[in-house]
């Protein structure tokens, strides 16, 4: 019974640890482009920087934030993810 026991406990144990693995590697890939958006809306402007795993990815949450911080409301943000940013870059 002992002899059971111990292997159930090892089996847990390679289990946690590639767990563990898969979360750190797919946390890594995540952030693998950066971009930094820049939005004029309204006579107002912002330059955001995100991450992503693929260039749309990040240039979309970088212009997400943009438009969440120069916009008053759910009418502004829709028009807002409409419009064109006026600058984009890649910085890793």
């Amino acid at each position: 019974m002992a002899k059971k026991s111990t292997e159930v406990r090892w089996i847990i144990i390679l289990c946690g640890i590639v767990f563990v693995g898969i979360l750190v590697w797919s946390s890594f890939r995540q952030t693998q482009v950066t971009y930094e958006v820049c939005i004029d809306f309204n006579g107002r402007s912002h330059c955001a920087t995100a991450s992503g795993a693929t260039e749309a990815e990040a240039e979309r949450s970088a212009k997400d934030i943009d438009c969440t911080l120069v916009t008053n409301g759910r009418d502004e943000l829709m028009r807002c993810n409409d419009v064109e940013p006026t600058s984009i870059r890649r910085i890793k």
